[in-house]
């Protein structure tokens, strides 16, 4: 099982707290969409990012000086949204670390696919961003089916059997569908939904979303679950699992406070 977050648009540099075990296994790839990046004017830039002149500024400096090798931030601990302050890494235990190095994975727009300690650099570069160059018509393009076929090939033995079968989407449906669309039948593609019940209708907010996902990470971790069947029993922030509103390949769970408006 994998397990598969978005990153965040807010990052920062930690060199100090853990180091980096590894580098990002597309980290090439990288170095291509880094040297475009930097090639770009600042208002090629910015209108690339559709950002603030701020943020636009902080990331055309970024990529002039971006060293993709030295002084490098473990990625679990890299990423500062929502989603992340709910897992609370910084207070993971080693097992909740080696349970995270197995199973998480964070998608990413400018790595392709990241495991929790590989070393990154803080960036901005969404997989929706309307990147059109002479060797990709978007971001979706550029990476293909090779994000799934990293997913779907860490476990294999020296014959090619084995491997992951299953992929939990804790991710976003801008980051989900780098994944969805390249996988085999046999695959599942588990998609939990957290929402509240209104006029009798599963309803998501997405901050409350953002909350859940990454409970659910840190939920998984402190208790090592290795079926995905087992997340069934998550019951924090108030969500309860429903069997009446899931599917085969959609896990609903419903927010007890919220319940009394079906």
């Amino acid at each position: 099982m994998k397990i598969i977050i978005s990153p965040a648009k807010k990052m920062n540099q930690n060199t100090d707290d853990l180091p980096h075990r590894h580098l990002p296994e597309f980290l090439s790839r990288a170095e291509m969409l880094r040297d475009y990046l930097r090639g770009l004017s600042y208002e090629d830039l910015k209108k690339l990012l559709r950002c603030n002149d701020q943020i636009a500024r902080l990331n055309y400096e970024r990529f002039a000086d971006m060293d993709l090798q030295n002084r490098l931030t473990p990625a679990i601990l890299a990423y500062e949204g929502i989603q992340y302050q709910y897992m609370a890494p910084a207070v993971f235990t080693e097992n909740a670390f080696d349970y995270a190095e197995k199973h998480l994975r964070i998608l990413s727009g400018f790595y392709g696919v990241l495991r929790p300690f590989d070393g990154v650099t803080p960036y901005r570069l969404e997989m929706q961003a309307g990147l059109k160059t002479d060797f990709c018509s978007s971001l979706y393009d550029f990476w293909k089916g090779d994000i799934a076929q990293s997913l779907l090939q860490e476990g294999e033995d020296a014959g090619g059997r084995g491997g992951d079968q299953c992929i939990l989407n804790l991710a976003s449906e801008e980051y989900a569908k780098a994944v969805r669309p390249w996988l085999p039948k046999q695959v599942r593609f588990i998609t939990p939904v957290f929402g509240e019940l209104v006029n009798g209708k599963v309803k998501e907010k997405g901050v409350y979303v953002k909350m859940a996902r990454g409970e659910m990470v840190r939920y998984m971790a402190e208790n090592q679950l290795e079926e995905v069947g087992q997340i069934r029993k998550f019951d924090r922030l108030g969500y309860r699992f429903s069997e009446s509103f899931s599917g085969e390949d959609t896990f609903v769970f419903i927010k007890e406070s919220a319940a009394g408006n079906e």
